[in-house]
């Protein structure tokens, strides 16, 4: 009886142990598998296809409202989206936005012009050094159609304009009356100088009139009466021609700038939309980052928001909401100096890094620019992450090209779509994710296509453009050589 019990005690403890065994094995599978389901996680978006497409209401996001928000925040708004639509804007409500066709086309021209712009200046400083040198106006300052804008006052008594920025743009300059020639229809009144007490025109002779050489590619013209005449013109041959002049500018009513440069236009045409100018976030002594450095210390940020019927923020200086933001240094390259230049380092499509070599980034450098719609990097570089982002989409039907569209998907009978992240790593090792909406763009009803182009040629310069900026925290530490990116700055 005791070797019964014995043995008895025997098997419930290899039977205990055979158990423990087996749930132990059967807890650490299903500790597997639910690693295996956060690494999906972690590597695609989910998300609906009706958030891709526009919608009619404006949906303000209100994080930078009342308390929270600094006195030098502005409110950032898509020009071509319901939140531009204001009481004094009528026309917006009837005019229907451009097609996307449209934009992606001035999207291309913005491009090659920046390109030209830049060899043109990187030929100039290296073949002809000293030797003055008027730029042909082609070769002038370049604008798509695809911005963003903010409102700002501007003389005495203060006049509110909405105004296109453009990191890519040095010169800010709006509409003025008299309109000599011609103005386009904008959603402001347009500005008239002798309504202002503190306007001024600025004369041929001053030091201020010879900086608009390299903040606008054109010599300065000089009226009979000495006063400085500039004139620019954009890739899509949209253009302004005028006085340089100063005003009391108005960020805020105790953020404000006497004697603030800008070119008053009286002949100006193009797709300026309704807005009444452009505001020059460049580099050149003549930007508004440059003109209020006293102030702001040459420090700027700003997020764009991941649709056109939502809000943004453009903020002059710093904030207390930098703990998140991750800081890449500008890249050395001088070429086309008011550029912001920085130092992609790869590129991951679903948590993995495609294999392309360090030096297919350096052959023509990398700008960031808020004028730029979708980003361009070198055709080396695109052919890895069209090919990843094929294999990983391969249960999608896959759908015509779209303009300079190519990777593209006929999502009829979806009402999801699972696509993989994407990611950039810039010098430093900062790390970006992209939200969906950088990912991919909707180019119809049931058609999405992945929102990056090739360029035509490796040598070409890259552009991190505004679709890949969307929702991130977009920080210029001009002053220190440094740009920042932080998660979640705006929806």
């Amino acid at each position: 009886m005791m070797g019964c019990s014995s043995n008895y005690s025997l098997m419930v403890i290899i039977f205990l142990v055979y158990s423990s065994s087996s749930l132990l094995f059967i807890s650490l599978e299903a500790r597997k598998d639910s690693a295996s389901a956060a690494a999906i996680e972690i590597h695609y978006h989910t998300l609906e296809i009706s958030s891709l497409l526009p919608a009619s209401v404006c949906t303000p996001y209100t994080k930078f409202k009342g308390s929270n928000k600094r006195q030098s925040t502005l409110e950032v708004l898509h020009q071509h989206g319901p939140c531009s639509r204001g009481p004094n804007n009528p026309s917006a409500a009837t005019s229907p936005p451009p097609l996307l066709s449209e934009i992606l086309s001035h999207d291309q021209i913005r491009v090659d012009k920046i390109n030209a712009r830049i060899k043109q200046t990187s030929y100039t400083k290296n073949q002809i050094k000293g030797k003055k040198v008027n730029l042909p106006v082609q070769s002038g300052r370049s604008l798509g159609s695809g911005n963003y804008i903010v409102t700002l006052g501007l003389g005495t008594p203060q006049k509110t304009l909405s105004l296109i920025f453009d990191t890519g743009s040095d010169l800010t300059w709006t509409q003025c009356q008299p309109c000599v020639k011609s103005c386009y229809q904008q959603q402001d009144p347009i500005f008239n100088p002798s309504d202002s007490t503190s306007y001024s025109n600025v004369s041929c002779n001053s030091p201020q009139c010879s900086q608009l050489s390299a903040a606008t590619g054109n010599s300065p013209g000089c009226t009979n009466a000495a006063t400085c005449v500039y004139g620019i013109q954009y890739g899509d041959q949209s253009f302004s021609v005028g006085f340089f002049s100063k005003d009391k500018l108005t960020i805020a009513p105790n953020e404000v700038f006497q004697d603030f440069l800008f070119g008053c236009g009286q002949n100006n045409q193009g797709l300026f939309g309704n807005t009444a100018g452009l505001l020059g976030l460049g580099r050149d002594k003549l930007s508004i980052i440059s003109q209020t450095a006293q102030k702001y210390g040459k420090y700027f940020s700003y997020c764009l928001p991941s649709t056109s019927s939502s809000t943004g923020h453009l903020t002059l200086g710093k904030t207390g909401n930098s703990r998140n933001v991750k800081f890449t240094p500008f890249a050395t390259n001088q070429q086309g100096s008011s550029f912001y230049f920085i130092d992609i380092v790869s590129i991951s499509v679903g948590g993995r890094q495609l294999a392309i070599s360090g030096s297919v980034f350096k052959a023509g450098g990398t700008i960031i620019d808020s004028g730029t719609v979708i980003s361009r990097i070198p055709p080396t570089a695109y052919s890895a992450l069209s090919g990843a982002f094929k294999k990983m989409m391969a249960k999608y039907k896959r759908a015509p090209a779209y303009s300079i569209l190519d990777t593209c998907y006929d999502l009829s009978g979806y009402t999801s779509v699972t696509v993989p992240t994407v990611s950039f790593t810039f010098g430093g090792n900062v790390r970006v994710d992209l939200d969906p909406s950088g990912i991919i763009v909707a180019v119809g009803g049931s058609r999405v296509c992945l929102a990056f182009a090739g360029n035509s040629d490796d040598g070409d310069v890259g552009i991190f453009g505004n679709s890949q900026q969307k929702t991130l925290e977009v920080v210029y530490d001009v002053a220190r050589g440094n740009l920042g990116f932080g998660s979640a700055g705006c929806k």
